[in-house]
C-alpha cells in the first residue's frame, strides 16, 4: 500500500467506486481549466484525492519519494482545483485547474511539450 494513512478519509461512495492499480493509484491527469491544455500526469491515492477535493490545491502521491507532494509547495507553480472528476470506467481522475506558472518540473508549461512524436512515419 501506498501510505498508512486509512481510506476513510475519502468520501466511501467515493472510495468505493475507484478502479485503483495494485498499488492503490490512479492516474489523475491536471488540464488548465479555461484552455482545456493538457499540463501534467500525477498519482493519487485515496488520501491524495481526498486532500485535493477538500483543499482546493492539487495533491499527488510521489511513486519514487514515497510520501504526498502538493503542486506548487516548494516550486511556487500551484494548481488551484476548479472541478474534478472520474472517467467512465472510474480508473482515472481528471483534475481542471488553474496553472500558476510552469506545470513540469523541467520548466515548461506542460509536462507534454519537450517531445511532441512524428506522425505519418
Amino acid at each position: 500500500m501506498t501510505s498508512s494513512v486509512p481510506a476513510s478519509s475519502l468520501d466511501p461512495a467515493v472510495a468505493a467506486r475507484l478502479r485503483r492499480s495494485a498499488d492503490g493509484l490512479v492516474p489523475a491527469i491536471a488540464q488548465q481549466y479555461d484552455t482545456g491544455e493538457v499540463l501534467m500526469l500525477g498519482w493519487m491515492d485515496d488520501e491524495a484525492l481526498h486532500r485535493t477535493l477538500t483543499t482546493g490545491r492539487c495533491t499527488y502521491w510521489s511513486r519514487s519519494r514515497q510520501e504526498y507532494w502538493v503542486k506548487g509547495d516548494t516550486s511556487g507553480h500551484v494548481q488551484y482545483v476548479k472541478a474534478v472528476a472520474l472517467d467512465c470506467d472510474a480508473d482515472a481522475v481528471l483534475v481542471k485547474v488553474d496553472q500558476v506558472g510552469a506545470a513540469c518540473h523541467t520548466g515548461d508549461r506542460t509536462c507534454f511539450d519537450a517531445d511532441v512524436l512524428p506522425l505519418g512515419q
